[in-house]
């Protein structure tokens, strides 16, 4: 039964979800609530509300930021971090997108569940948006010398230098300027995250009008998932909040955008670094608007129609941008976007001149004019509505709660007075498309007017330019110089002031006691790990989990890496890309891939190796072959495995030239999103060999060698070279020792075992599948490294690593928890509050068996160095409380414990026991971490987190980078 509060609207069981949606409304303000009732201990919460932006300031994200810096009910500077602290959740966030803002948690536990939901009403309806959080936060500005008004002056605040690293990637700014011209009139044309060059437009008041005006519960959706009584949530949210309100009219509803009565095209420009060629780095992208994303049928027809046209790489138009010469690989913004109120549906290449604009236009075009005159096969639109069937049924929460999933899907219909459960009941409407598409006209008439026929369409060409981040620099000094020229002798004392205050207030001590919290005493006597059991077929070891997938069976084929030499272990990471996208089966690459889209959602290849659990040199790698499919879909899933390892066509040339120059062009555009993720790898690579093949792999020096070889790859001799490579690797891969993986509910073992032996029983002989594994050559301890790769990046990206211990060494839990209470006691506030970067953190990495500090889009270099040092002194100088290494504990815990989907949850376990980090090991692990004391800690780093061990890797501008000859970097240049 609901709160006396609020009113039911409807209700409405959905099977395929296993969930019962409830809708309600409160009876005074009308805030909406949708609860997703499920028999699911996993309890998720979000608030979220309409926030239109009218510029570019990005109000709405230093609001999302601000809001979280203390409240009413809870003034302290950092209630949303110190929770992070004090809490067993498995997902907090706030985030913010075009046309709303939202403060999303989950946790297991309904202590620690109610405590989170306490201090998110507070912060969301009574925040207390101080003047000098606004500053940290937002924008400010200081002078470059403390308290010198004859200093340069400067622009800090953690959403500015944020944004600047945004804006510094090409799909970003692409998206942007594509936006703008989409929807003229609307509130999609501005940057809801904020222009760095508009960002001190946004003054304090500002921001408070804003929060009066949009965050109120009139303007509000609560949605809630999970096994907790909706009577239970809504009285919290009526004594928390709701009671304190009166209904207000909202008058800024987003509407639809006025449609355009003839294509426009525009141009646009992005940064490169200045050493950088400007050749074939054009971005050419068409994009059009279509109905409305939060009425279900005209959702899932864009989807339909989408999927059609770029599903895979069989898909007609996917086809002609991955082919075509007019572009090195199609756009990373490619396909149909839902979040806003209309679809907006882009297609284009990338890596192209602007003189091919017209060509790419006339091309793409051409491939829409055949499908409306035409149509396409029908297995074509089946397959996509087998995707469609399979997306639903899926039970997701890898790297996301499921229920928190399911919300979000729903937030857009209820935000822009739709139905928000009816868009998660996909069902009925996938029966009815099912009957629709028997009509050949149907994909005709959809490519026709929502493609060809539609005016409401926009050809952008965004190019490259060298010049483009001196003349910003050259923007920023001339808004500084007419800032400091307006800035009265009061005025400029008043800069100085407010940073004097500003630093008082980072260094201040809050009362963490204000705040509710969980103890030690509120954690899980044990870690569950899901358990299978082994069947063998043959002579494969087949490898079985029972979870509940919802009628969804994972398959996995997991092969022990044999030994190879150097080059064919630099090549496994491009292989494993490249072998599911050709053909096998004696079937070109065309017809696979609609096979794959047809009957799986998804086959994928990958080579990994991880750290011995008992030695630093030690390491094991293991090649995995991997797909999911409907229970239905079994038979055909195991088939295309086999056939994928077995029979794959490395002689399609002209497929694998493609191939490598799109993995090109998309390692380029993740530079400056995983850049902490890079400078990492970078400082690790020279201590183990696990650690230094994953970085070849993956790290910064895979980039370059892989522009080298898509570069090289246009004499047709290098590229027959490849392939024969590549064939080669198989057949080395094809007689590895092998074992199976099935995961799905236990009602279909039997028969799927049918299918696998069939498939799998007796492929190799058993002799030949007794060969050494692949062997690790020890590396030594050499002489520290010192990297400065430089990018086309506004800012920087830091990272320091310490050789430490293996996974069992009994120091390894006491890293692990003294990353934690080092981030949560020093660098937070040093890197983050103070030096204005968007993150940073340090941990323990049992896979190169190192310590690792890092900090994400910083506008400082030396200075974050500095303080990843400065944060061992804090440690050894003493001072810190039990409540503090409790604090960091429970983070810890939080990590471990937090679960991943069904599927998920068997094959980390499946694969954590085949490296070493067996159920036992585990469960040891994390008791251990329970134990440790601050003595510990401070032991441990005094005696392996040894100054002259650090290696050192930054990312940045090269102008950075040469301002600090100090620090002895060997240069890069990506």
């Amino acid at each position: 039964m609901p709160h006396p509060a609020f009113e039911l609207l409807q209700s409405q069981t959905i099977p395929a979800l296993h969930v019962t949606a409830h809708t309600y409304r409160h009876r005074v303000t009308g805030a909406q609530h949708l609860h997703l009732e499920a028999a699911d201990p996993h309890n998720a919460f979000l608030v979220a509300f309409l926030t239109v932006p009218e510029d570019d300031t990005g109000v709405a994200h230093i609001l999302e930021h601000t809001a979280l810096c203390g409240s009413e009910r809870y003034p302290v500077r950092d209630p949303f971090f110190m929770m992070l602290r004090r809490s067993l959740q498995t997902f907090m966030n706030a985030i913010t997108s075009s046309d709303w803002t939202a403060y999303p948690f989950a946790s297991q536990c309904r202590k620690d569940y109610f405590n989170l939901l306490d201090v998110y009403l507070d912060a969301a309806f009574f925040p207390r948006l101080d003047a000098l959080d606004f500053a940290q936060e937002g924008w400010r500005v200081e002078w470059a010398e403390a308290g010198n008004p004859e200093s340069e002056l400067l622009f800090k605040g953690v959403v500015f230098n944020e944004m600047k690293g945004a804006m510094s990637a090409p799909p970003r700014v692409l998206w942007q300027a594509l936006s703008a011209k989409m929807f003229p009139e609307t509130t999609y044309r501005h940057n809801s995250g904020g222009d760095p060059e508009a960002i001190p437009n946004l003054t304090w008041e500002g921001l408070k009008s804003f929060h009066a005006r949009h965050y109120h519960p009139s303007n509000a959706v609560f949605m809630t998932y999970g096994d907790l009584p909706v009577e239970a949530l809504q009285e919290r949210f009526e004594r928390q909040a709701l009671h304190r309100f009166q209904a207000i009219p909202i008058d800024w509803k987003v509407p639809d955008e006025t449609r355009l009565t003839a294509p426009v095209t525009t141009t646009g420009r992005y940064a490169i670094a200045p050493n950088e060629s400007p050749e074939e780095k054009t971005h050419i992208v068409l994009g059009w608007l279509w109905g409305s994303s939060v009425e279900l049928k005209t959702l899932l027809l864009g989807h339909l129609l989408e999927g059609v046209l770029m599903d895979n790489s069989s898909s007609p138009l996917l086809l002609a941008l991955e082919t075509t010469e007019l572009g090195g690989a199609p756009s990373p913004i490619g396909g149909l976007d839902d979040s806003m109120k209309e679809m907006l549906f882009v297609c284009g290449v990338e890596g192209s001149e602007p003189e091919r604009a017209e060509a790419v236009e006339e091309l793409v075009m051409g491939v829409i004019r055949r499908v409306a005159e035409e149509g396409v096969e029908p297995e074509r639109v089946e397959a996509v509505l087998h995707q469609l069937e399979l997306a639903q049924r899926e039970v997701g929460g890898d790297g996301y709660p499921y229920g928190l999933k399911l919300m979000m899907n729903a937030l857009p219909a209820a935000l822009h007075g739709g139905d928000p459960a009816s868009l998660l009941a996909l069902d009925p409407v996938l029966d009815e498309l099912r009957r629709e598409i028997a009509d050949p006209d149907m994909i005709k008439g959809l490519a026709r007017r929502w493609l060809l026929d539609n005016p409401h369409r926009v050809r952008l060409v965004l190019t490259p330019d060298a010049h483009l981040p001196q003349e910003q620099q050259a923007r920023e000094k001339a808004q500084l110089a007419q800032l400091r020229a307006a800035l009265s002798q009061a005025e400029k004392e008043r800069v100085a002031t407010l940073a004097e205050a500003l630093a008082q207030r980072q260094t201040a001590e809050d009362d963490p006691e204000i705040l509710p919290k969980v103890g030690r005493e509120d954690i899980p006597a044990e870690l569950a790990i899901p358990v299978g059991g082994e069947r063998a077929l043959g002579a494969t070891p087949c490898h079985w989990f029972d979870q509940p997938t919802n009628g969804l069976v994972y398959q996995q084929a997991v092969l022990d890496l044999p030994e190879l030499d150097d080059a064919e272990r630099e090549l496994l990471p491009l292989f494993s890309a490249c072998l599911t996208e050709v053909g096998c089966g004696g079937r070109d690459y065309l017809a696979t891939q609609a096979w794959q889209s047809a009957v799986t959602g998804g086959v994928h290849a990958r080579a990994t190796v991880r750290g011995s659990v008992e030695a630093l040199q030690g390491a094991r790698g293991v090649f995995v072959v991997s797909g999911k499919a409907l229970a239905r879909n079994h038979a055909p899933l195991t088939q295309l495995l086999r056939e994928t390892l077995f029979t794959a066509r490395f002689d399609e040339t002209n497929r694998l030239r493609e191939l490598i120059t799109q993995m090109r062009a998309a390692s380029e555009s993740r530079v400056t999103d995983h850049g902490h993720s890079l400078v990492l790898s970078a400082a690790s690579a020279g201590l183990t060999p696990a650690a230094a093949l994953s970085d070849r792999w993956g790290g910064l020096s895979a980039i370059q060698r892989l522009k080298s070889l898509d570069a090289a790859l246009g004499d047709p001799a290098a590229l027959a070279q490849l392939a024969e490579r590549m064939e080669g690797l198989r057949q080395k891969l094809a007689v590895a020792p092998r074992r199976l993986v099935v995961v799905g509910e236990e009602r279909f073992f039997a028969e799927w075992e049918k299918a696998l032996a069939d498939q799998w029983d007796g492929q190799a002989p058993a002799a030949r599948l007794d060969q050494p594994p692949m062997g690790f050559a020890p590396l030594g301890e050499g002489r520290p490294t010192r990297q400065g790769w430089s990018a086309a990046s506004n800012v920087q990206f830091c990272a320091k690593v310490y050789p430490a211990v293996p996974y069992l060494h009994p120091d390894a839990p006491r890293l692990t928890v003294l990353g934690q209470l080092l981030k949560n006691g020093y660098l937070h506030r040093a890197i983050r509050e103070q030096g204005g970067a968007y993150g940073s953190g340090a941990g323990y990495d049992g896979d190169s068996g190192s310590f690792r500090f890092f900090s994400y889009r910083d506008p400082r270099l030396s200075e974050t160095l500095d303080d990843f040092s400065a944060s061992l002194a804090w440690l050894q100088a003493g001072g810190q409380e039990e409540r503090q290494l409790e604090e960091a504990v429970l983070g810890v815990i939080s990590a471990i414990d937090r679960p991943a989907s069904p599927a998920g949850e068997a094959k980390r376990a499946f694969h954590d026991r085949l490296h070493g980090r067996t159920p036992e090991r585990r469960r040891a692990y994390r008791q251990q971490v329970l134990s440790v004391t601050l003595d510990e800690l401070r032991q441990v780093a005094a005696r392996l987190l040894l100054e002259e061990r650090a290696n050192i890797a930054v990312l940045g501008p090269a102008a950075a980078l040469d301002q600090h000859p100090e620090l002895g970097l060997e240069r890069y240049a990506l």
